[in-house]
């Protein structure tokens, strides 16, 4: 907490060109691994916002992918919904700011906040080190099953990135 309001009060003593802007999730135009070749990573599926979910026994982990981790960079502060919010696909359930940037958080399906990564309060740059284990944001039910098969698997996710790289 003291370390969120440090940055903060730091930022505000800056020139508006040098704080956080909100960019979208692009970054150079080279090939880049998404990294999501695990076995656990093999049940994702993604968003066009760099979001992913795995479901396992009806409950979604939601996280973001590398290629936003990357994009990002040194993510700083975590802003993240209560237990119990109730969530629409699409709706925007929270930002990550890193030192040069910051951007929001989607839900990918539509369903109810049952867990928040707690961890992430002390160690935000959890979603750097781990973004598919340890720096997941949040967990949540999932009402509409039918939205989880209109998500991308990895192998369409990769394209879409290379697409946007382009």
């Amino acid at each position: 907490m003291a370390t969120r309001v440090a940055f903060r009060c730091m930022l505000a003593s800056f020139p508006s060109a040098l704080t956080p802007r909100r960019l979208p999730l692009r970054v150079c135009a080279h090939s880049r691994a998404l990294g999501t070749s695990s076995r656990a990573a093999a049940a994702l599926k993604f968003t066009d916002k760099h979001e992913w979910v795995r479901v396992e026994d009806g409950v979604g982990t939601v996280g973001i992918s590398n290629f936003a981790q990357e994009a990002l960079g040194d993510v700083v502060y975590c802003s993240l919904p209560e237990v119990g919010t109730k969530l629409n696909q699409m709706d925007e359930f929270g930002a990550l700011e890193s030192v040069k940037a910051a951007s929001e958080l989607y839900s990918p399906l539509t369903g109810e906040v049952t867990e928040v990564n707690q961890d992430l309060a002390e160690n935000p740059g959890l979603v750097n080190k781990s973004c598919y284990k340890d720096g997941w944001l949040i967990k949540m039910t999932i009402e509409k099953s039918s939205e989880l098969d209109a998500l991308m698997d990895e192998a369409a996710y990769e394209r879409y990135v290379k697409s946007i790289e382009d």
